[in-house]
Formats: structure tokens, sequence, C-alpha cells
């Protein structure tokens, strides 16, 4: 997301120069710099501070590698434009018009500041409840998907037809099982890793019987799991 931020910077940086080229060659020309008054300075200021404000907040957001705010940084991108090119409209008006009084121009580009910050506090919000609604799905489902990994490289390491074949009814049993866990399921999660391991074992010892018998229960174990998975939705 860094390179949003250097387009951004770039476009900040020519407004930023636009907004002082305009305000100070208009008032030059109509008023001359030994007319202006503290107030044409405070306004002055205080609009630089809201530029850079814009800057700050836009740079907190664009800087983090979040994955998450791919969907986001579109939406604040534009955001950050429009902000952007408002602040420089109320800023040249409120420095090149003298009928505007200084104060006007600080509390629409502070409210524009103000307005984006906010979508930007939004959005990072927005990230990190979706980086933990993930989160807690990847430990939800950890269980299941690391079966479904060991089970594939037992089939591929079965010596034979037969046993292969009850390799392959395993991993499929347990690859398109229900794959979100809870604590009501740790009992019978722990009977088939237990089991798991014992049909492993008789793969890995090429012993037909047991292979047959641990994946017939490994079967029975997991469908019982589903069962209780449909029970607890």
């Amino acid at each position: 997301m860094k390179k949003y931020f250097k387009y951004y910077g770039i476009c900040w940086a020519i407004a930023f120069v636009v907004f002082n080229v305009i305000t100070f060659v208009v008032t030059g020309a109509t008023m001359g710099f030994a007319a202006l008054l503290p107030s044409f300075w405070i306004g002055y200021g205080f609009i630089t501070l809201a530029f850079i404000g814009n800057l700050i907040c836009s740079l907190m957001f664009f800087k983090e590698e979040n994955k998450n705010k791919v969907f986001l940084k579109i939406s604040v991108l534009r955001l950050s434009y429009s902000a952007l090119v408002a602040s420089l409209i109320a800023g040249v008006i409120a420095m090149v018009v003298p009928a505007i009084p200084y104060w006007v121009g600080i509390i629409v580009d502070v409210l524009i500041l103000a307005f984006y910050a906010i979508a930007i506090v939004k959005a990072s919000a927005a990230a990190d409840i979706v980086n933990n609604v993930e989160q807690k799905v990847k430990e939800k489902t950890f269980f299941i998907k690391a079966l479904t990994v060991d089970a594939d490289s037992i089939m591929e390491r079965a010596k034979n037809d037969e046993i292969k074949a009850e390799a392959k009814k395993v991993y499929e049993a347990i690859r398109y099982s229900d794959p979100m866990s809870s604590k009501a399921l740790a009992n019978i999660e722990n009977q088939i890793q237990n089991q798991f391991n014992v049909f492993a074992d008789a793969v890995q010892n090429n012993d037909i019987d047991l292979a047959k018998s641990s994946a017939n229960e490994l079967v029975i174990l997991v469908n019982d799991r589903n069962k209780k998975c449909n029970l607890l939705k």
C-alpha cells in the first residue's frame, strides 16, 4: 500500500505548492505584502497545518501493509484526494478573498480534516475487525485443515493399492467434513486424532488389517463429529 501513498504524496505536494503560489501571488498583486495583517498569517498558518494534518493521516493509513485494507484503500484513497482538493479550494478562497474572514477558512479546512481523519479511523477499525474474525476462523478450522494435510500425506505414502484405497477413504471423509471446531467438539476431536495416529502407524507398517479397522473407525468418528457440528449451529 506504500505505493499509493507515494502517488498521493506527489499530489499533496502539488496542491500545497499551488495553494502557496495562488495565495501569495494574488495577495501580493491585490493588497501588497506590506498591508497584510496578523490575521492573514494566522489563517495561513492554520490552513497549512490542516494540509500537514491531511498528509499525516494519509501516511498513518497507507504505510500499513495490512491485506485487509485492500478492500478499503480504494475508497479511502478517493476520499484522501477529495479532502485534499477541498482543502485546497477552501484554503485558497479564504486567503485571497478579503471579504471572507480568515477564521472561516480555518474552520472549513479543520472540518474537512476531521471528516477525513474519522473516515480513516473507521477504515482502520473495520480492518482490525476483519483481522480478528479471520484469526478466529483460522483457529477454529485449523484442526480439520491440518488433519486433511496429514491424511493426504499418508495417502501418498501408502505402499499398496489396498491400503491406498483405505487412506483415500479417510482423506475424503476428513476433507469434506465440517471445518469449524469448538470447545464442545474437543473430546471427539481428541478421539479422531488418536485414531488417526493409529491409522498412520498402520499405513507406515503396511498393516492392512489394522489400516482397515482404524480407517473404518476414523470415518465413523468424523461422521459423528459432523453430526455434532450440525447440532451446534
